[in-house]
């Protein structure tokens, strides 16, 4: 019996999308990334030249930088034009989050204000983590409920809890994922598959919560493989 088997686009297919996705956004980026890849393959290739004195070797090594370069610049900015689409969008927390490699669990509007403020949660090597997005003055008490509900199955797990924003004691969108990508390990996988066992009963306690109005946005997960060819 056949088996069905779904295929992956491919790499050429991925970038094609990514690029599509990118450039609706950042209008620019097709003469930025062109200026960079003559630019960086002309510099290379001439140095190269001018220090072996061969110009076959010079020009493959000048096209081989030129592209890595080109693509490290097309990455960065595709996900700066993906972080300006989603700032002030309700769950933009949990779409950045998203792009956390394995071993995070991300949750996302946990909990939600009808302003829509909303509190992400990621489960990881460091334990809890409640990402609050909004107005701080509203976060504050629906996060101070938040610690505590979980508080209630968490055992020995820390929580903890952070606020996404570009206000005094709060972390930029742009360097969310990195810092709770950093933060200390407090947990291994066995305690991490045990709690998140245990917020299955904080979760069905809540009932069923409507979901706040306005766009909420998708995961970057997407984005990243393209870009690295998923």
């Amino acid at each position: 019996m056949a088996r069905n088997k779904t295929k992956k686009p491919k790499r050429s297919s991925q970038l094609r999308q990514a690029y599509r996705a990118t450039k609706r956004l950042d209008p620019k980026l097709g003469l930025i990334l062109l200026a960079t890849f003559v630019g960086v393959a002309a510099v290379v290739g001439v140095l190269i030249w001018l220090l072996l004195d061969t110009i076959v070797f010079a020009a493959i090594i000048g096209l081989l930088f030129g592209s890595l370069i080109t693509l490290i610049v097309f990455g960065r900015r595709a996900q700066a034009a993906n972080f300006r689409e989603l700032d002030g969008k309700p769950g933009a927390a949990a779409a950045v989050l998203g792009m956390l490699r394995r071993g995070w669990k991300v949750e996302p509007m946990v909990a939600f204000t009808k302003q829509q403020d909303v509190i992400t949660r990621v489960v990881g090597p460091p334990g809890i983590v409640l990402v609050g997005d909004g107005n701080m003055n509203r976060l504050k008490p629906l996060m101070a409920s938040e610690k505590r509900r979980h508080a209630q199955v968490a055992s020995e797990a820390p929580i903890h809890e952070i606020y996404m924003g570009d206000g005094e004691g709060q972390i930029p969108m742009r360097k969310l994922m990195r810092r709770v990508a950093k933060m200390k390990r407090a947990i291994k996988p066995a305690e991490m598959t045990d709690i998140l066992q245990r917020l299955k009963a904080v979760d069905a306690r809540r009932g069923m919560m409507p979901i706040p109005k306005g766009p909420v946005p998708t995961s970057m997960k997407g984005q990243r493989g393209n870009l690295r060819g998923r």
